[in-house]
């Protein structure tokens, strides 16, 4: 899938990719206050387990400036159809303008087409809402604050159950 928004190409992201998007992703998360440093090794492992269910890249001028994964996640009622959102990144320097926003709806127009019931994040409450996310108690994420646990159903259906992200997140 190519995207392009003005000099902006969105793609799938290949084998070859990887050292740059992880390299990106360990620059765009150094600084932040939430990051645990793993962030990286997150988007290495759901590839080696094969579990990334969208992995997009952004470029420009043929450098990586921004990634995003999603992979599914299993729901405590044996809901199906899930998928956990993250990580994202934007090359730091080019946070705001946009990238972070084409990726986002790249990614959640591929879940819609390829089926899923819905998708999961943590995150920003207020960035994330942008995109429809809310903070829904039915859906929950153990050891978190819930109004940073956030869902956007596909079909206006959201199950009742506890979230469990695959195993590359680490210890839930």
């Amino acid at each position: 899938m190519h995207t392009r928004a003005s000099d902006l190409t969105i793609r799938d992201c290949g084998a070859a990719d990887t050292a740059a998007r992880d390299a990106l992703i360990t620059r765009a998360f150094l600084d932040a206050p939430h990051a645990d440093g793993t962030e990286a090794g997150i988007a290495a492992a759901l590839d080696a387990r094969g579990m990334a269910s969208v992995s997009l890249l952004a470029s420009r001028a043929g450098m990586v400036v921004g990634c995003v994964l999603t992979s599914p996640v299993a729901l405590s009622d044996g809901t199906s159809g899930w998928h956990g959102l993250g990580p994202i990144a934007v090359e730091p320097s080019l946070q705001r303008q946009g990238i972070g926003v084409a990726l986002m709806d790249a990614a959640l127009a591929r879940l819609r087409a390829d089926g899923a019931a819905g998708c999961v994040v943590l995150g920003d409450p207020a960035y994330y809402g942008r995109f429809g996310f809310v903070a829904d108690p039915r859906l929950a994420l153990p050891g978190v604050p819930p109004a940073y646990f956030q869902c956007l159903s596909f079909s206006g259906a959201v199950p009742e159950a506890i979230v469990r992200y695959d195993v590359a997140f680490g210890p839930t």
